[in-house]
């Protein structure tokens, strides 16, 4: 592939994930957006539930399964190493647009605080919940992680290089500060519905499953280093004291 061809679909790619997850908030919230997790006409209990979890199901096995080295390093028989952040962050967010399409709401609802103060409280920490993740994304360097960076030093011909392990700001409180910030947004509702239950459960069940995953593979990439930081800082609980 050509390398302004490269850059190219890496920005189409990030510019689709951009406003993916611009969606991924109103989607949550119930803002804004055309559907959202509790807009729509419901469906029966069973075929909702069977749906939605199929769905979350589809996400997070494209989500853990393309981010693992053995399955980098068969799909590098296919996918450019220069492209492959892209197309792995252009699968991810076909995955949700189809969450998002295909999302069936439910009946029912688990709480709704009607009290101004508890409102805005939670409003709040939704809020600071999403400037959380996407605080964590630019600390780590965010366009790396979005595969910008490596179509842009494929088309300036700069050699790539692996980020060096460092642990700024939010990541001295908690080793994934971007996945306490999702958990916080996703449970941070003054109503939650049958349907944003599931989403919430699901996805925090996700994190933690996915984040053991993601640890193997750190501390096998960073060795000693790593080894020594979660000895030193809790997974996601902030002020969490390691034993």
């Amino acid at each position: 592939m050509g390398r302004s061809l490269a850059f190219l679909y890496g920005a189409v790619c990030y510019l689709i994930f951009f406003l993916t997850f611009l969606y991924a908030i109103g989607f949550v919230g119930n803002l804004v957006v055309p559907k959202s997790i509790d807009s729509s006409t419901t469906s029966p209990l069973g075929l909702a539930l069977l749906v939605d979890v199929l769905l979350l199901g589809i996400f997070a096995v494209q989500h853990s399964v393309m981010a693992r080295p053995s399955f980098k390093r068969w799909w590098a028989q296919f996918v450019p190493q220069t492209i492959e952040r892209s197309t792995y962050v252009l699968l991810s967010s076909l995955t949700l647009i189809l969450l998002y399409w295909q999302w069936r709401p439910m009946t029912g609802v688990l709480w709704d605080v009607e009290n101004m103060a508890g409102r805005t409280v939670l409003w709040a920490l939704f809020c600071i919940g999403w400037v959380i993740v996407l605080t964590g994304t630019f600390l780590i360097n965010h366009f790396d992680l979005f595969g910008l960076r490596q179509v842009y030093l494929y088309m300036k011909r700069q050699e790539y290089t692996h980020l060096s392990f460092k642990t700024p700001f939010l990541y001295k409180f908690v080793r994934h500060p971007i996945m306490l910030g999702f958990i916080v947004a996703f449970w941070a509702t003054p109503h939650m519905s049958t349907a944003h239950l599931l989403f919430s459960v699901a996805t925090t069940a996700y994190i933690l499953i996915a984040l053991q995953l993601e640890e193997r593979d750190l501390v096998s990439y960073h060795g000693a280093a790593y080894e020594e930081y979660r000895r030193r800082v809790p997974m996601i609980l902030p002020f969490l004291k390691k034993k």
